[in-house]
């Protein structure tokens, strides 16, 4: 990987149709990696530094968990991708201010059949506090939702919950620490 060119972005673009999306699941024609390939342990790698230091990459990352059981090359090669994502931007941190004001921000979406093949929506939402990330979700909906509005109002239910959790959290820190 030491010769590797660098990449922008941790992802490639996915496609609705299933034959197209280059994160399928395995097809019976194509092989699956042998015990040769450490792709548990890469994915473990990948997992560790999405929590710890580079949420960017969770999203990648829990992407490329759904083919632990049965992963093929095509699977491998995406995990090589996200590590020379990782390897070009290891210059990038995050950086608070000691004068930003610290206002919780929110934004909640929803894809209606984000995967109609499972007739599954997503729902996503991200938190911002003086600018900065800190709480961000993009999953599949656990209900079948029967309309786009309906897939935006689970969205919105999950992400007040986060709201509501991450502003008590806020206020707890700012009083514990007499900011208030």
């Amino acid at each position: 990987m030491d010769k590797t060119h660098p990449l922008s972005s941790p992802m490639v673009v996915r496609s609705h149709e299933e034959d197209m999306d280059p994160f399928r699941p395995h097809e019976s024609e194509e092989k699956l990696i042998g015990p040769k390939v450490s792709y548990l342990s890469a994915i473990g790698a990948l997992m560790y530094l999405a929590n710890c230091t580079r949420l960017n990459i969770a999203f990648a990352g829990n992407l490329l968990t759904r083919y632990s059981s049965s992963p093929t090359r095509r699977h491998w090669n995406y995990v090589k991708l996200v590590f020379r994502y990782l390897q070009g931007t290891s210059d990038i941190s995050l950086f608070y201010s000691r004068g930003v004001k610290l206002n919780l921000e929110g934004y909640a979406d929803a894809g209606f059949l984000f995967d109609p093949h499972k007739a599954r929506s997503q729902t996503r939402y991200v938190f911002t506090c003086g600018n900065i990330v800190i709480s961000w979700k993009s999953v599949k909906q656990t209900m079948v939702a029967t309309s786009s509005n309906h897939s935006e109002v689970l969205a919105i239910y999950e992400a007040s919950r986060e709201c509501i959790w991450l502003r008590n959290m806020i206020e707890h820190i700012q009083e514990s620490c007499g900011l208030s």
